[in-house]
């Protein structure tokens, strides 16, 4: 057993200090002062800074140099966690974008096979496309887009160890193919969508329950069509992603939807692509050229394409540029989404019986550690 001290601790809830993490195995086994840690206990020293939760990221399309479409394996996908793992992230759902059934099968497959192997920071994955509309399709593949057939709807039995995540346009896709998606297991997500606010509010009493990246490749909210947006800001009982990247969303706006929605409701997401965790600053998606430029990434027609933000850039932003508390930011980018994901009996907490994945950041926000299932790296 090691006891984790020196550092402030956010446990979910509320931030302590002299206080010690006991991890054995793979989980949290106390919490408590650092006076009572056990006689005999192997003390691990933390200078300063902060201990939390690990981040859990459920839209991050590649990292460490490659992307998911490209990559569609194991070995991607371990390339993909290496490369966010060391800017906290301790969870994610790897995620595919509009591509071939037989690129989507298969990319399920591989994420399911990953969390087989061990890989704890794959909790599923996010099948992000094809069912869009074309109108709202941002650098997506037009000649992928189309609408599911009877098959598609199956695919949460291709990865029975975690999590299935859809997002797609609910006008393109008849209602009953949403129901089954749900009823298989699966979560659906509201993006790259034309539709209405009618269309939105007929989804979500189907049992869709989230939106993704919140205000882009959506219909937007204006006076007397409240559109996808207005219809995800009413909703108390959805969560939303929002990219905070100082790119994606002016930060007004996002404070709009930060203070309508019932706190909880709101996750950070990157949307990262490849760069994060490599040297490149470019890469290939579709075969085009894509480039961080200023600190986004935009494609050749000037499109956003993805984020070129980690998730302790995502925390940061947060709090330095929205001027929330950390402890919100925190829980913004943990217990909220491990709350999404049905994973918050296990995740996005510090607690005993909870699941040793903890991330150290010092006071300018550079991560220095992280625990994934008790196993430690230092960076």
């Amino acid at each position: 057993m090691q006891a984790l001290v020196g550092a402030n601790v956010f446990d979910g809830i509320e931030t302590r200090s002299g206080f010690a993490v006991l991890v054995e195995g793979q989980n949290i086994v106390g919490f408590l002062p650092e006076e009572k840690v056990p006689a005999g206990t192997e003390i691990v020293k933390l200078n300063g800074g902060t201990l939390a939760p690990g981040f859990i990221d459920v839209q991050v399309n590649g990292g460490g140099g490659i992307m998911l479409n490209s990559t569609p394996t194991v070995e991607g996908v371990k390339t993909m966690v290496a490369g966010h793992r060391r800017f906290g992230t301790t969870g994610m759902l790897p995620t595919l974008t509009s591509d071939t059934p037989e690129t989507c099968k298969t990319a399920i497959k591989a994420c399911s096979a990953a969390i087989e192997e061990g890989v704890n920071e794959v909790l599923g994955i996010h099948v992000e496309g094809p069912f869009f509309n074309p109108v709202r399709r941002g650098v997506h593949k037009e000649e992928y887009l189309r609408a599911p057939e009877e098959e598609d709807t199956t695919w949460k039995s291709l990865i029975p160890n975690g999590t299935l995540l859809y997002t797609l346009a609910p006008e393109m896709v008849e209602k009953d193919k949403i129901t089954k998606m749900i009823a298989a297991g699966a979560k659906v997500s509201i993006g790259h969508t034309g539709g209405t606010y009618e269309d939105t509010r007929e989804a979500l009493d189907l049992g869709v329950d989230g939106f993704t990246h919140l205000y882009n490749a959506m219909t937007p909210s204006t006076g007397r069509e409240p559109g996808v947006v207005g219809a995800a800001i009413e909703d108390p009982h959805s969560w939303v992603g929002v990219i905070v990247d100082k790119y994606h969303v002016h930060s007004a706006t996002l404070k709009l939807a930060i203070e309508a929605k019932p706190t909880g409701k709101i996750m950070l997401v990157t949307d990262a692509m490849a760069t994060i965790g490599s040297d490149e600053k470019f890469f290939l998606l579709y075969g085009e050229r894509i480039d961080e430029k200023d600190g986004c990434l935009v494609s050749a027609e000037g499109k956003l394409a993805g984020s070129a933000i980690s998730m302790i850039d995502a925390v940061e932003n947060t709090v330095e540029w929205l001027g929330y508390p950390l402890e919100e930011a925190l829980r913004m980018a943990s217990l909220y989404p491990a709350e999404y994901l049905g994973r918050g009996h296990e995740l996005g907490r510090v607690k005993a019986g909870y699941k040793a994945n903890l991330v150290h950041f010092d006071d300018e926000y550079k991560v220095t550690a992280t625990w994934v299932a008790g196993e430690h790296e230092a960076y």
